[in-house]
């Protein structure tokens, strides 16, 4: 691994022991962003994570949601919530929460860590906008 690969995967496996079951997103963004992440792009249904750093971008291929050829399913909005809030009540895990997401329509999402913001993108072009709380992480 290079040096900027090494950053990441030590800030993704502090940030996950010291993430809390519920509400955890907001305390794995802030690691994150402490360590130079500056954006996160995910395509779904592939699982692959773009992490646009300080110093450079790194890619992050996870196993794919679906293989073969699939048709889409219309961006749903509401079900994209309730994944979301399932999630953030810590009743899903990551991969379920991916695939949740996939099934609400969408293809995939950009996280902000600057601003606390996560767009999550339909193949129509739809879009809903979520956003998160600052908290603080002790080291």
């Amino acid at each position: 691994m290079t040096n900027l690969t090494t950053k990441l995967t030590e800030a993704q496996k502090f940030a996950m022991s010291i993430r809390p079951k519920v509400g955890g997103f907001p305390v794995l963004a802030e690691v994150l962003r402490s360590a130079g992440v500056q954006s996160n792009r995910w395509s779904l249904p592939a699982c692959q994570a773009v992490y646009q750093m300080k110093e450079g971008s790194v890619v992050q291929q996870g196993t794919p949601l679906v293989s073969g050829v699939f048709e889409i399913a219309k961006f749903d909005r509401d079900a994209l919530i309730t994944a979301l809030r399932t999630d953030q009540e810590g009743r899903s895990s990551f991969p379920e929460f991916l695939k949740s997401a996939w099934e609400a329509g969408v293809i995939g999402y950009d996280v902000d860590f600057a601003s606390r913001k996560v767009v999550y993108y339909g193949v129509n072009g739809e879009s809903y906008l979520e956003e998160y709380p600052a908290v603080t992480v002790e080291r």
